[in-house]
């Protein structure tokens, strides 16, 4: 290993804290925790461009239990911040959605971090070796 290898390192692990500790602030000002602020972003930007999940997508996504997203989910349903949506294709499977309120919530956040993502971007690209 080389010194540039210790600093590129560095310098990815400083600029990843900083968007998570800000966007931790920008949650908290939006009314949010940062797991729910999380889970809220998780389920708008579904890979499908459906705007739901499941708790079992979003227990991939999060890396967490099944059981701490479920709680996770009861916290926020229970907050107004998200709704339960039955399958239509099969009865076992809820999926869930944001609510006005959640979308709103979310929607301050996500405008107020775009620059922190696009300089985060930034630091990524400067990680290739070279």
């Amino acid at each position: 290993m080389e010194l540039a290898d210790y600093q590129r390192a560095a310098a990815l692990r400083a600029a990843v804290r900083q968007f998570l500790r800000r966007g931790e602030h920008v949650a908290r000002a939006a009314g949010l925790t940062p797991q729910r602020h999380a889970l809220l972003l998780m389920i708008k930007g579904a890979p499908d461009g459906g705007e739901r999940a499941t708790v079992t997508e979003l227990s991939e996504r999060l890396q967490l239990a099944q059981n701490t997203v479920t709680d996770l989910v009861a916290r926020s349903e229970a907050a107004g911040l998200l709704e339960r949506e039955p399958s239509d294709t099969d009865g076992r499977v809820v999926h869930l959605r944001l609510t006005a309120e959640g979308e709103r919530r979310l929607a301050a956040t996500v405008g107020e971090l775009r620059e922190d993502r696009r300089r985060l971007v930034d630091v990524l690209s400067e990680q290739r070796e070279p």
